[in-house]
């Protein structure tokens, strides 16, 4: 009887503890909360990013600006360390407003909103060819040499509106944009157009970035507003010898050198012990790159400013990482990966904030059951402010090369409300006016309080 009593008794004194522990997070939980949003720098900061600098392709003088105006802004909070981390990225440049018409038959040309794909070649000139439009990728792979030789391709692949995960609808409709000119060139087609990956209809293409084959003849590639995808479809359904007028100035140059910018706070029992987490610095070039990723690399540097700002001392170091070169090389986090191996650190988690910033929805894990279901008991400290996705899922392109030098590594990404996000992504509109102030903090906020629970937990 005793011996049972002493079981209850120790069972009593451990939920009670936890229950301490857990109310303990809230509390803390709540200031980083009414910090960034009575207090925060977020919003500030990322108008600052988009307006002082602008867009940031890498290799540009303005993806240096933002070295620059990033390390500024991580010494101004006190960081216990900020420093550059050198790196060399691809350096491409659209050169002139990109130019494209539809003609039809009888000579009536229509003015087409259109950008070059990231990685594109010149089209030398006035490229004119006649148009062939295919449905899929698919069906562009399972045409013949006759029927596409010497022609302009014009796939038209809408994103699946019926997912709920519009990333998911963009996943399934990335190969048309990164594929589509090799498969194109290996039917002998002069050049390519693509329907923009993009949810909504509107006069705005999305940009990204290609592949080339070097077994294959390059071809010059755009892509064209959903707007003006259904309207060449239209002419094209009555009359199928269109042809497509296009002029692309795009030019590769040598690799550039660059930085990723980082920041720290050092870990008070175990400094050798990093816990990572950042977005991506540089953008492409049509918009001001606020929502991708102005949005992430704010979030994180605020995360950091909230800890530092309460006083916070953690266990493990806490990096911020600023990557460059995620759009188009990915330079940024493979150089970061091997380096911070190469010091004999111990990389115990990372996260990755590339969602936008729209209205935090939870965070998922791509590492072992024991970290998902660590991931998922942290769940109920954040039911009051509107997150409830806590589960398995993908880490993120700058932390995935972290995987190939630390096998346990779990990753960790932030996930947004997605309904919005691709009406931006790689167009001109992804401008800092198209952010929401209180969803940034409120993204920002939930970042600083999952790194401050990874780390009293890891």
């Amino acid at each position: 009887m005793k011996k049972t009593a002493l079981i209850l008794l120790n069972f009593i004194l451990l939920i009670h503890s936890q229950y301490q522990a857990q109310s303990q997070d809230s509390v803390f939980i709540r200031s980083i909360f009414n910090e960034a949003l009575s207090h925060g720098h977020a919003y500030e900061d990322l108008r600052g990013l988009c307006k002082d600098v602008g867009a940031r392709l890498s290799g540009s003088p303005e993806a240096q600006m933002a070295v620059e105006w990033s390390k500024l802004k991580m010494e101004s909070y006190h960081f216990d360390k900020v420093y550059l981390q050198p790196i060399m990225v691809p350096h491409w440049e659209r050169g002139t407003k990109e130019s494209g018409w539809l003609r039809e038959k009888n000579g009536a040309m229509h003015k087409i909103n259109l950008l070059a794909l990231g990685g594109s070649i010149a089209t030398e000139g006035l490229l004119e060819a006649e148009l062939i439009e295919f449905k899929s990728l698919d069906e562009l792979k399972k045409s013949n040499r006759n029927a596409v030789e010497g022609k302009i391709v014009f796939l038209n692949q809408p994103m699946d509106e019926q997912q709920i995960s519009t990333f998911r609808a963009y996943g399934g409709c990335w190969p048309v944009r990164g594929q589509g000119a090799v498969e194109a060139a290996k039917l002998g087609a002069k050049g390519l157009i693509i329907r923009s990956l993009a949810m909504p209809l509107d006069d705005h293409p999305h940009t990204g970035s290609m592949q080339y084959n070097d077994s294959v003849t390059k071809i010059p590639a755009a892509a064209v507003s959903t707007i003006d995808a259904d309207f060449i479809a239209n002419k094209y359904s009555t009359e199928k010898h269109l042809k497509f007028n296009l002029e692309l100035n795009c030019k590769s140059y040598p690799d550039e050198p660059s930085f990723n910018v980082i920041g720290e706070i050092t870990g008070r029992e175990n400094p050798n012990n990093i816990i990572t987490f950042g977005g991506h610095l540089d953008s492409w070039d049509a918009g001001e790159g606020a929502h991708d990723d102005g949005a992430g690399v704010i979030h994180c540097l605020e995360a950091l400013r909230i800890l530092k700002k309460l006083d916070y001392a953690p266990k493990n170091t806490l990096r911020v990482v600023f990557f460059m070169n995620e759009e188009n090389g990915n330079m940024g986090g493979k150089t970061y990966a091997t380096w911070t191996k190469a010091k004999g650190e111990n990389q115990i988690a990372a996260l990755e904030s590339d969602q936008g910033g729209f209205s935090p929805r939870g965070f998922h894990c791509d590492g072992n059951e024991h970290t998902i279901e660590l991931l998922k008991s942290f769940a109920p400290l954040f039911a009051n402010y509107g997150l409830h996705d806590f589960g398995k899922g993908g880490g993120g392109v700058d932390i995935g090369p972290l995987k190939k030098e630390y096998a346990a590594i779990p990753l960790f990404s932030f996930i947004p409300d997605s309904q919005r996000y691709f009406d931006f992504h790689h167009a001109p509109s992804d401008i800092f006016e198209n952010v929401n102030k209180r969803e940034l903090e409120l993204g920002a906020a939930a970042i600083s309080s999952i790194i401050f629970l990874l780390d009293k937990n890891l």
